[in-house]
């Protein structure tokens, strides 16, 4: 019975990946404005690259490993029409996937059936994140290499976890700021004192960890060189450093990102807006690793995936571009924050947070749609102080669940079960 009910939920999360897909083809066919996002255009030329023996690389602006354009490669078979879409769908399986090991792995918690399906369909069953997988996202792919490897170290997997890890590292490179939080989970039982964690912290399982996420990094680096050369390390790594995307990008920096890629004429009578002739936007690293990667994964001896949850959250909040699908990367984690959140104890605390996040976002979308499609100047103080109000918004939402996770204590599960019995005795 418990089965059929997730066949359910998973069969109306397809349903629904299915009808965006369907109507992607008909608006892409009768609007000027696309469904299809322009990342799943690079994708698949790049795939059409692959297969006449070339590089990905001769396509501009692909900034991916090669494997993705080789899970691409039937994009390139005839009928195109049938064929086009192939990489879409393969994007939405990944979204189902990912859910069905969230409600696993929310099972292994000891959640109910019921329980665990109702807060996996906040991935499963939410628009946001079958809209930008059918469009042609990726991040669908890594949603469901995440929860993999979540559910991998749960269960103490050692070197699969390690393999998964090396893997995620190599398609999309933020998965690496887990590395530290899964060792730090991985302390062994009787190790109390700040001493004797020191002491012990080389154990096998850790040792056996780390080798596994290394060289299964370093070995697909090494075989996608091999074949690709100099520009494999270029586009796929090297390129992050110095990038200055600046469309659709919700992030702070977005105006002065703008300024940077553009020939700047001066003008005296907007100079709050000149470029300085210090970088800040390369130094946006800094905040951001020190926060996501090195802080942050000590609340993990306390709860793993939610502690995965508010690193990457940290991550994409302070990263010099933030567009809507990186929102996905934190998505996929927020089923196993959620249930002890303090945003959905306080209903009223839950609804301002969710309320100010979109209301932030959609000033943003709606100067930029002006900006981008009719012309006008909506750059200051409109487009950055909007970028600015959700920057601050997340940076709120992000020290209220710092603040929840580090009132935890004992599993995930424990604390989950003994909160949920207080607020029904309320």
């Amino acid at each position: 019975m418990a089965s059929d009910s997730i066949s359910s939920v998973l069969v109306l999360a397809s349903l629904l990946r299915g009808v965006f897909l369907v109507y992607g083809l008909y608006q892409d066919a009768t609007s000027v404005f696309k469904y299809t996002d322009i990342d799943y255009l690079v994708f698949t030329d790049a795939a059409r690259y692959v297969s006449n023996g070339s590089s990905p690389y001769l396509r501009a602006t692909y900034r991916y490993t090669p494997l993705l354009s080789w899970l691409l490669l039937p994009t390139t078979f005839s009928p195109q029409f049938v064929w086009f879409s192939f990489g879409k769908a393969l994007f939405a399986a990944g979204d189902i996937l990912a859910g069905y090991l969230i409600i696993k792995v929310l099972q292994g918690y000891g959640f109910s059936t019921g329980r665990a399906m109702k807060y996996s369909c906040l991935w499963l069953l939410n628009p946001m994140v079958a809209t930008i997988s059918t469009r042609g996202s990726s991040e669908g792919l890594l949603g469901v290499t995440v929860i993999a490897l979540l559910w991998a170290v749960e269960k103490r997997h050692v070197a699969l976890s390690g393999a998964i890890l090396g893997f995620a590292v190599h398609f999309k490179i933020y998965p690496f700021v887990y590395a530290l939080s899964i060792l730090l989970w991985m302390q062994p039982p009787g190790q109390t004192t700040l001493a004797a964690k020191v002491k012990g912290f080389l154990t096998r399982d850790r040792i056996l960890f780390a080798a596994t996420a290394f060289t299964t990094f370093m070995g697909l680096n090494f075989a996608m060189f091999a074949i690709y050369g100099q520009p494999f390390i270029v586009h796929t790594f090297l390129h992050h450093l110095a990038r200055l995307d600046h469309r659709h990008n919700f992030s702070p920096y977005n105006t002065l990102l703008y300024l940077k890629s553009s020939p700047f004429i001066p003008d005296p009578f907007y100079p709050a807006i000149y470029p300085s002739k210090l970088s800040i936007e390369r130094l946006a690293f800094v905040p951001q690793l020190l926060l996501s990667a090195v802080f942050l994964p000590f609340l993990a001896t306390t709860n793993l995936p939610s502690t995965m949850f508010v690193q990457t959250f940290a991550f994409v909040t302070f990263n010099k571009v933030v567009t809507s699908q990186y929102f996905m990367w934190y998505l996929v984690l927020l089923p196993f924050y959620l249930p002890h959140s303090s945003l959905l104890r306080n209903s009223t605390k839950g609804a301002i947070a969710g309320g100010l996040w979109v209301l932030t976002q959609s000033a943003w979308l709606g100067l930029a749609y002006g900006l981008e499609f009719e012309g006008e100047n909506t750059f200051w103080p409109g487009l950055w102080g909007s970028a600015a109000a959700f920057y601050l918004v997340n940076c709120w939402i992000l020290g209220v669940a710092v603040g929840d996770i580090g009132k935890l204590s004992g599993g995930p599960a424990e604390k989950i079960e003994a909160e949920e019995i207080e607020i029904s005795s309320s």
